[in-house]
């Protein structure tokens, strides 16, 4: 990589189309001043797709994107890597070509944001003033808030498994060959999480592996949630209820993990509703879903964010509750939907359509109705493909109850919705399903 960093005058008010940001060194002697029209803080789904959009209609130069990362993951596929279905290979590519070309990258991450003076610091120590700011940071995993857990997930061939990190993911599926007998658990946490639905998902496909491969007689498949219910929206909820006590699967609700025992394979829980109650499990697979937070330079800046660190932003039009020039989309919201790569694409119309219309001095209209999508996978063939709002109410795309396991809705999460993902969504070319729904309920509702 070139360690080459270009530095360049500029003149008051010239925008930062005239520097040159893609910067590729390491060197921090050199600090950059620059200004934009909109800072888009993050280069993750929801931070792509309407910097694709606001560069296409503002024009080259005008958007700069704040992203330290050389790699964009398609995040949903973790799930299927972790089941051996697809492979890490799969689910990335070069940031450089995702992130859309009229834009400019500046490849780091944010230290401070100061909203009251329209500015936001870099790590590198750089200086990036903007008219309007888009915070589409996602959110943190915290691997270490959990005692043991990162020695744990450092012992080669080890039996704990993640599969939210691509630093982990490929010891999911290596964690299920080397199983043999005893208890196979899978964990949710006490914190808000990416996806919600994947703690579970894996835990199907899990299972599904035993039976697979002549091992589910000698498991004791154990599903343990933070959560007191096994999932928010009840249409979906009674379904997976059936699905667990087919499987013989044990679900202990509001169960959370508080420890990692490495030496002993052991796991300590505690009981959300008696926090004085602690319980220690044998483990022969522990999958664990991290504890999450927005990043700790976002939760920091106080005058931005919620008490638990969430982009203070009114639900249904994404923008600030105090500072007009500033909107968050995705995870890192405070907006209470489910936080899914679906919720992304139906957000980032919203967004856009709202960030141009403050720009004109029109009050933004757009509403988001806390759409999400959750395509519930139940094994190696089958999916729910649950869709609701913000009220948890169904929301479905197709005239058929979706609240069944079908092939279809798997080969859907499978196939098409990847190429969907990086064609459509990141360049601002997919708003979600809302038109298509329309056109399929025509005469059905």
């Amino acid at each position: 990589m070139n360690s080459l960093r270009v530095c360049r005058v500029l003149g008051n008010g010239v925008y930062s189309s005239e520097v040159v940001v893609r910067c590729f060194g390491t060197s921090n002697t050199c600090h950059d001043n620059h200004k934009c029209k909109v800072l888009v803080v993050g280069g993750g789904a929801g931070g792509c797709a309407v910097a694709a959009k606001l560069s296409s209609k503002l024009g080259e130069g005008k958007v700069t994107i704040l992203e330290p990362a050389d790699k964009h993951y398609y995040q949903p596929m973790f799930t299927l890597i972790g089941g051996g279905i697809k492979t890490l290979k799969d689910s990335y590519r070069p940031m450089s070509k995702v992130l859309p070309t009229l834009a400019k990258w500046v490849q780091d991450s944010a230290a401070k944001f100061e909203p009251e003076n329209n500015t936001v610091y870099t790590a590198k120590g750089d200086k990036i003033e903007y008219d309007f700011l888009l915070v589409a940071t996602g959110l943190q995993l915290n691997y270490n808030k959990i005692p043991g857990l990162v020695e744990a997930l450092s012992i080669p061939k080890g039996k704990v498994c993640s599969n939210y990190s691509p630093k982990y993911v490929d010891r999911t599926y290596q964690a299920l060959q080397a199983f043999k007998s005893g208890n196979a658990i899978f964990t949710y946490p006490n914190s808000p999480v990416k996806c919600p639905g994947a703690p579970q998902k894996i835990l199907y496909i899990g299972e599904h592996y035993l039976r697979k491969s002549k091992k589910r007689q000698n498991a004791n498949v154990i599903y343990n949630s933070s959560l007191p219910v096994i999932f928010g929206v009840k249409h979906y909820a009674d379904q997976l209820w059936k699905i667990v006590k087919q499987r013989d699967i044990k679900v202990n609700l509001r169960t959370n993990l508080i420890e990692v025992i490495p030496d002993k394979n052991q796991a300590v829980f505690q009981n959300l509703d008696k926090p004085e109650e602690k319980f220690t499990t044998d483990y022969e697979l522990l999958h664990v879903t991290p504890p999450m937070s927005a990043p700790d330079a976002l939760a920091a800046a106080t005058n931005l964010v919620t008490e638990a660190g969430f982009v203070d932003v009114n639900k249904d039009t994404l923008q600030h509750v105090k500072f007009s020039n500033v909107f968050a989309i995705g995870d890192c919201s405070a907006s209470p939907n489910s936080k899914t790569a679906a919720s992304v694409a139906a957000q980032s119309q919203v967004v856009y359509k709202n960030m141009i219309a403050v720009m004109n001095g029109v009050k933004p209209i757009r509403v988001f109705d806390g759409y999400a999508s959750c395509p519930l996978v139940t094994g190696y063939n089958t999916c729910i493909m649950a869709e609701f709002d913000y009220n948890l109410t169904p929301l479905e795309t197709f005239p058929l109850d979706q609240s069944k396991e079908r092939r279809s809705m798997f080969y859907m999460k499978k196939d098409l919705m990847p190429p969907l993902y990086w064609h459509l969504l990141l360049n601002g070319l997919w708003n979600g399903p809302g038109f298509a729904r329309k056109m399929m309920h025509l005469n059905f509702k």
